[in-house]
């Protein structure tokens, strides 16, 4: 048995119960933390707080040898524990797959996703979101400014009158992560004069909102990671008062667009 277990946003404590009784369960429990990470916790902690040891892989030892992962999953329960929802990624429905071409029995154990606190943190409603994206470091991946496909995404979901979501870029192995107003400083070229609403450390008991075009954005101080950005469409009249009343956001700013 392989159980994917989702971590939920924060810390040791955002499992739900039946996630954590996957985890106290198996046999043995892996984590991979290169897609997202839970920025309120350490490996250690987390293994204190559920008895269990947690052994870590990095993207080749799930990508490239998950042997170790699907062996042990052959030979009794083995939970493989990532932040947020496993199932977000395509790397944990590649795993799921190669277990499922070796008749390996599976399960998902959801977590709280990023993608659903935005909705709910921010008061925009959740099916008026688009394609979410993910904004690289500049020098990640290999060309000037802003890729064109990340451009294209917000385009596009704006022009349909959607919200989109925009993944920060995570760079685990140098522990380096994008922040929010890096995020508005990059898009803001392309973007000028659009409302924007920055999220840091959705999940926890102090997240922070700040909601403005996205130039102010890029001189706001957003904390600790792991932030992410919220580029709304046409705000609908409750929208609009949830932005005000929980994003900080400036009423000349959200009326105008």
């Amino acid at each position: 048995m392989l159980s994917f277990v989702g971590l939920g946003l924060y810390d040791e404590q955002s499992i739900t119960l039946r996630g954590q009784n996957r985890l106290q369960a198996a046999d043995r429990v892996f984590i991979e933390t290169y897609t997202s990470k839970l920025a309120g916790t350490t490996l250690d902690a987390l293994s204190d707080f559920h008895g269990i040891e947690i052994e870590h892989r990095d993207r080749a030892g799930v990508e490239q040898d998950p042997a170790p992962i699907l062996d042990a999953a052959e030979a009794g329960h083995a939970a493989f524990v990532t932040a947020g929802d496993p199932m977000i990624a395509t790397t944990h429905v590649d795993l799921r797959l190669r277990a499922a071409q070796r008749d390996i029995e599976t399960e998902v154990i959801h977590g709280v996703t990023a993608q659903t606190a935005a909705s709910s943190l921010t008061g925009l409603q959740n099916y008026r979101f688009g394609p979410a994206t993910t904004l690289p470091f500049p020098w990640a991946h290999g060309a000037d400014g802003v890729p064109s496909s990340v451009i294209k995404t917000i385009t596009d979901n704006l022009e349909r009158d959607l919200h989109t979501l925009v993944f920060l870029d995570i760079k685990a192995r140098r522990d380096e992560y994008m922040t929010a107003d890096t995020g508005a400083e990059l898009l803001a070229e392309a973007f000028d004069d659009q409302l924007a609403i920055g999220i840091a450390r959705a999940g926890s008991d102090d997240p922070v909102l700040k909601a403005d075009n996205l130039d102010a954005l890029a001189d706001y101080s957003f904390g600790k990671p792991l932030h992410m950005l919220v580029i709304p469409g046409t705000l609908h009249e409750m929208e609009a008062q949830a932005v005000k009343a929980f994003c900080d956001g400036p009423t000349a700013v959200i009326d105008s667009q």
